[in-house]
């Protein structure tokens, strides 16, 4: 297990609002700051793709997307892991009609020479099981 420091908790803490900022602001420069090139995101969750590495991402997020208005990161924490740490958070969303909406993502995230990066994450509109979290967390694919 890797030990994370107060610097390493800062910045993870910071990864989600920088996310929501990027997709807010459509500044996909920003984005691509927040994964990996070889980044998977997993939303399947709320019934849309996985897209798989960085441009996937970025074409995703500007061509296929259905975006909330606004997004709200809370509830961040993160737990070392052998490679990284996992990070979890959630989002409360504005949508169109004046509704809000709710969903968590999981990250894997590394520490790369540029700082930590998400590799793989999902978003789920409920929260996963603990059996799910659990067969998650021992590298079982669900």
């Amino acid at each position: 297990m890797i030990e994370l420091t107060v610097e390493d908790r800062l910045e993870l803490h910071e990864l989600p609002g920088r996310y929501g900022d990027a997709i807010d602001d459509r500044d996909w420069d920003s984005l691509r700051r927040i994964f990996t090139s070889d980044g998977v995101f997993d939303l399947t969750g709320v019934g849309s793709r996985v897209c798989r590495g960085i441009d996937d991402i970025v074409d995703f997020m500007e061509y296929e997307a259905a975006h909330p208005r606004t997004h709200m990161m809370t509830n961040v924490h993160a737990t070392p892991t052998p490679d990284g740490a996992e990070l979890r958070f959630r989002i409360v969303a504005l949508l169109p009609g004046g509704k809000t909406g709710t969903a968590s993502y999981y990250d894997q995230v590394v520490k790369t020479p540029d700082g930590w990066r998400v590799t793989h994450r999902e978003v789920h509109l409920r929260r996963r099981d603990k059996r799910e979290a659990e067969v998650d967390r021992k590298g079982i694919a669900l």
